[in-house]
C-alpha cells in the first residue's frame, strides 16, 4: 500500500492511541501498587469517587457525578461496580428518585492509603512533567484553547464533508 492509499480499516490509524495506551499502562501500575499493598476490589478509576465521598460525606449519584465531572450515567455504573465490590452502599435520598452513596466500613479503612497513593501519583506525574520539554498539562491547556476557537464536533463535521463515505444531507 502506498502512502496515499487508505487502509480498509481506518482504526489502524490513531494519533492518540499511544496516549490511551500510556494511560492504561499507568493505571495498570497503580493497580499493581494496590495488589502489592493488599488493597483488593479497588480499581484506580474508582479512587476519585471514593476520596470525594470520604472528604464530603454521602452524596447523591447526581451530586457525585457533578463533583467528579463525569456523566450521571458513567457515575451510576461506577457506583454499581463499587457497590458490588463492597466499597459503597446506597440508601434512599431526599425523595423516591434519589439514592445516596455512602462509603462502607471496608472503604473507610483503606481511604487513608488511597489518599496516600493519590498524592504519590500526583508527585510522580509532576516529576515526569519536569523531565519532559512540553508537559502534558500544557498540551491539555493548549488543546482546550484550540477547542474554544473551533469545537471538536465542528472539526469532525468539517472533515466528514470531505469524506465520500459520509452522506451529505
Amino acid at each position: 500500500m502506498t502512502s496515499n492509499e487508505q487502509s480498509p480499516d481506518p482504526s489502524e490509524q490513531s494519533i492518540w492511541r499511544p496516549l490511551r495506551r500510556l494511560q492504561e499502562a499507568m493505571d495498570a501500575d497503580i493497580g499493581r501498587v494496590y495488589d502489592q499493598a493488599g488493597i483488593d476490589a479497588v480499581k484506580p478509576s474508582q479512587v476519585m469517587e471514593l476520596l470525594r465521598l470520604a472528604a464530603r460525606g454521602p452524596m447523591s449519584i447526581a451530586d457525585l457525578a457533578v463533583s467528579v465531572e463525569r456523566t450521571h450515567s458513567a457515575t451510576s455504573q461506577k457506583v454499581a461496580a463499587m457497590r458490588t465490590a463492597g466499597l459503597v452502599r446506597t440508601k434512599p435520598g431526599r425523595d423516591a428518585r434519589t439514592r445516596m452513596v455512602v462509603l462502607t466500613a471496608k472503604a473507610q479503612r483503606i481511604i487513608p492509603r488511597l489518599a496516600a497513593e493519590w498524592r504519590a501519583t500526583e508527585a510522580a506525574v509532576a516529576e515526569i512533567e519536569s523531565e519532559i520539554p512540553y508537559p502534558l498539562s500544557t498540551v491539555v491547556a493548549d488543546i482546550e484553547v484550540a477547542l474554544t476557537r473551533q469545537a471538536f464536533r465542528d472539526r469532525i463535521a468539517r472533515h466528514l464533508t470531505l469524506d465520500p463515505d459520509w452522506p451529505s444531507e
